[in-house]
């Protein structure tokens, strides 16, 4: 007498294992929870003065979570502020949010980045490595170029 076959169930509990696993893995790949950082349309206009620069560029969110911007540093100078423009009045902030499926804009005449105590004058042509810091995102690094002092840009503000 042979002994009874048992391979449908054995067969059925890895392929149940396997569906679960695909399930759940299914869950965590929805980028809607979390948000998507990247930045375009970088510049600092070569400054005038020897001791503060201004920074301007747009933090594009892809993702379904809003964040926010909490800091940013620089060796190149002693400490970089975040300002936001509100109408004409110009004001020094801890932190700016990042919307979901939107954008932070830093202009000119609006929100900008102000670069304090240099310790060298950006000249045109050069980069300045910047670090952003956020509320829940990973820091991005950025290579900031510097333009002459009137530049406009075409794109991105």
């Amino acid at each position: 007498m042979r002994p009874a076959r048992r391979p449908a169930r054995l067969l059925a509990l890895p392929a149940t294992a396997v569906t679960g696993a695909l399930l759940l893995a299914g869950c965590g790949s929805d980028s809607d929870g979390r948000a998507e950082l990247s930045v375009r349309a970088a510049y600092i206009p070569q400054p005038v003065s020897d001791t503060m620069a201004a920074g301007f560029l747009t933090i594009v969110n892809k993702g379904g979570a809003k964040d926010e911007l909490t800091s940013v540093t620089s060796a190149t100078a002693g400490s970089v502020t975040l300002h936001e423009t509100v109408g004409s009045s110009m004001e020094e902030v801890t932190s700016l949010d990042v919307p979901a499926h939107g954008q932070l804009v830093f202009k000119s005449g609006g929100n900008h980045l102000m670069f304090e105590k240099l310790k060298s004058k950006p000249v045109q042509g050069q980069t300045v490595a910047v670090e952003l810091h956020f509320a829940a995102s990973d820091p991005l690094e950025v290579e900031i170029p510097v333009e002459s002092a009137t530049y406009t840009p075409k794109t991105g503000h």
